[in-house]
């Protein structure tokens, strides 16, 4: 079944897809560690460090990629460590699409951490705690799985967003065929060539749809955190 799709929009759409995931798995726990900093910790750093994480989400996107690009491109001191330790340059590869994506979504993944974890009762934790548990163990048996749907609204929005991304990706990592060109990549390139109008509409289709998935699956977690949320609590597990 190839949903009239051609064998090299096939390849746009799962290296799409490839790049969102790898973004995703990369980000996560940093994401999660600083969302619960920043929701739970003390200190003057967490508006400045707030406003960075931010950022990425006020400045245009061409501007961030080349700001990437400075920081890791082959000149840089973090490029030239990159190259040193696999051999190949960062930027203009599908390295550098993960990265661009990890950079615009970031912002995404943190806040809906951060609103996930501030929704939870500390009271909840501190008995937690009292019970005998440590840090982690009160994370894992009970802020995680109180906070599971806010998470996971965020990293669908983070997915989703690393799906769309186009003006960073174009400024780090090239347009190039196989290696770096997405969706949105692919539906800009074929606007520009003759008779290439119908596969981009196709293309521009195809993310549409994803884009609403996500956005109906985050409908979905905030309606059902809402009955959780005024539903009585039932306490702490054992």
């Amino acid at each position: 079944m190839t949903l009239g799709f051609s064998p090299e929009e096939w390849r746009v759409i799962a290296l799409s897809i490839r790049v969102a995931l790898f973004a995703l798995g990369i980000a996560l726990l940093p994401a999660l560690l600083l969302a619960r900093w920043l929701a739970r910790g003390h200190g003057p750093w967490r508006t400045l460090v707030s406003g960075l994480v931010l950022l990425p989400l006020v400045l245009p996107p061409v501007v961030t990629g080349y700001l990437a690009l400075l920081a890791f491109g082959r000149q840089s001191p973090l490029g030239q460590l990159w190259h040193r330790l696999f051999g190949t340059h960062l930027s203009f590869s599908t390295s550098a699409c993960v990265l661009a994506a990890i950079i615009v979504g970031f912002p995404l993944l943190v806040t809906g951490a951060r609103l996930a974890f501030e929704g939870v009762d500390p009271r909840l934790e501190t008995v937690s705690r009292s019970l005998g548990r440590g840090r982690l163990a009160t994370l894992m048996r009970v802020t995680l799985p109180l906070s599971a749907t806010g998470l996971a609204s965020g990293a669908i929005l983070f997915t989703a967003r690393a799906l769309g991304e186009f003006g960073a990706t174009i400024v780090l990592a090239g347009n190039m065929p196989g290696e770096t060109r997405q969706i949105p990549l692919a539906v800009y390139t074929l606007l520009n060539q003759p008779g290439g109008e119908p596969r981009a509409l196709r293309l521009a289709a195809f993310s549409a749809v994803l884009s609403f998935a996500a956005l109906l699956a985050t409908a979905a977690l905030s309606a059902t955190r809402r009955r959780v949320g005024s539903s009585p609590a039932r306490g702490v597990s054992p």
